[in-house]
């Protein structure tokens, strides 16, 4: 398999710092500071963080690095790139609520190759290797088959800091709660992402995403078959801040609804 030994460091790393989120979710022992509005960070994550760093530097030292509490850059870099988030879902987290993940993405010249994704609460790893399919532990996962939007479950995440928004996602919140089976909202985006390529979800869409959200879960979604545009059906989801992802289908049928309810500015960011 190519990539494997990307794969082996990725598991050790997710968990090694899945033991250290565990160690402090259970000594209720962890600062929590504010970044900005709504944004938290706690010791578990920046401790997880050093720990996945060191484990994948000390066998790949030349490659580059984009991880959420330490991150200095604003595009993807050529090469060799992890991209790295040590505990998404932190206000979950804070609050003992899951799910919360260890997401760790490989990317290669700009393409996705591998990606983990360790919802920490329940133990369950979501795994992909570029031509290898995607995985829950030894389970095969495919994306949802459903095409029709009123039999579908959708997920999102709701606005926590670009408030200026609000307006807008609640129309598109009332429009897809007449239009399907439900809007569900998880709290981390890693999570729902390996959701949808699992088929628990059949698609998802959000905005004030970062890179180290996404990065993980796009290689799952790839894998299992699914397919990732931004809103306005262009390839700029990974720093855009916007992401649809699902069957072909039901992310076109995304994009038109987010499109009757934001103006263009809005779409684009």
């Amino acid at each position: 398999m190519k990539y494997l030994k990307e794969l082996e460091i990725t598991r050790k790393a997710a968990g090694e710092a899945a033991k250290i989120i565990r160690e402090f979710a259970a000594n209720e022992s962890f600062n929590v500071e504010l970044k900005r509005k709504n944004d938290l960070v706690t010791d578990a994550d920046l401790a997880s963080e050093n720990k996945i760093l060191e484990i994948i530097k000390n066998e790949f030292p030349e490659d580059h690095f984009l991880a959420e509490e330490s991150n200095t850059h604003s595009e993807l870099p050529d090469g060799r790139v992890w991209i790295i988030d040590p505990i998404d879902g932190t206000t979950n987290f804070s609050h003992g609520f899951p799910p919360f993940c260890v997401s760790i993405g490989f990317w290669e010249n700009k393409e996705p190759k591998v990606g983990l994704v360790l919802e920490v609460a329940n133990d369950e790893w979501f795994w992909a290797v570029e031509g290898e399919g995607a995985w829950l532990g030894e389970e095969r996962i495919t994306i949802s088959k459903t095409t029709d939007p009123s039999k579908s479950l959708i997920g999102t995440g709701f606005p926590y800091s670009q408030f200026e928004l609000v307006d807008p996602y609640l129309k598109v919140l009332k429009n897809l709660m007449q239009k399907t089976h439900g809007i569900r909202r998880a709290g981390s985006a890693a999570y729902d992402l390996c959701c949808v390529a699992s088929g628990r979800l059949d698609a998802f869409y959000e905005y004030g995403l970062n890179p180290w959200d996404i990065a993980a879960g796009m290689v799952i979604i790839k894998e299992a078959g699914g397919v990732y545009t931004d809103w306005t059906g262009e390839q700029n989801h990974l720093f855009g801040k916007r992401i649809i992802t699902g069957n072909p289908a039901l992310c076109k049928f995304l994009e038109s609804e987010l499109r009757a309810c934001f103006d263009e500015e809005e779409l684009k960011g």
